[in-house]
């Protein structure tokens, strides 16, 4: 890892319709670090994840993401801010009216790429990466939740970002299916991409120790490859 950290929260107060969540938020994240995002419902995860992305304003404290600095960062920047974050959903989110290849290409054209040779090598890459090459031609209505999965986490790799942000990417998954999807996204931070992770599945933690930053009583509590 770089000493330089990809993302630094320094004394925010994370606030969603007025009302305080989390106060005096201090964390940072290095290149490739894999961390775990943990706390009860309500407890100001999603919120973070939303700070970070630049989705929620914050008021006090400093935030620097992938070298922008988020407290004036200016709304024509946010998009570019944004490619260099790929988002992992739980529910997949994929376009259920065209098949695998089709869905890479929307996301890799609404973020201004081009040239169809270089977005069919791209897609032709991610895929590689995931193990799902031969799906490239499948509709998602035919691929197991799985798949579905490593699909979305290659969407979120398409343009080579620096942090991936996954909220419960294996909520919706069997343990087996969890356990390949998490050496997946181990695999990417050990290729130096940061992965934060949102999770209720401490099972998961056990099994493959990371940083956690947890959310609890309105305060965000840091420890080192460890659950406590």
């Amino acid at each position: 890892m770089d000493d330089q950290p990809i993302i630094t929260l320094s004394g925010i107060d994370v606030s969603q319709n007025e009302k305080l969540i989390l106060s005096d938020v201090q964390i940072k994240i290095g290149k490739g670090e894999f961390v775990y995002l943990i706390g009860r419902t309500g407890t100001g995860k999603t919120s973070l994840l939303r700070i970070i992305y630049a989705d929620l304003p914050f008021h006090d404290g400093e935030a620097e993401v992938c070298g922008y600095n988020l407290k004036n960062i200016r709304k024509k920047n946010v998009p570019f801010l944004r490619r260099k974050l790929g988002i992992v959903f739980q529910d997949f989110q994929l376009l259920e009216d065209r098949n695998v290849e089709k869905n890479l290409e929307f996301v890799l054209k609404a973020t201004g790429w081009k040239d169809k040779q270089k977005i069919r090598q791209r897609i032709t890459e991610v895929l590689e990466e995931v193990g799902l090459l031969d799906k490239m031609k499948t509709m998602p209505h035919r691929l197991s939740g799985g798949e579905k999965q490593k699909i979305g986490i290659a969407r979120a790799l398409l343009n080579h970002p620096e942090v991936i942000l996954a909220d419960e990417p294996t909520g919706n998954l069997d343990p087996e299916t969890s356990n390949d999807i998490m050496r997946l996204l181990i695999r990417i931070s050990e290729n130096g991409t940061s992965v934060i992770m949102a999770t209720h599945n401490y099972n998961i933690i056990y099994k493959f120790p990371g940083k956690v930053v947890k959310c609890e009583d309105g305060k965000v509590i840091v420890s080192s490859n460890k659950l406590d």
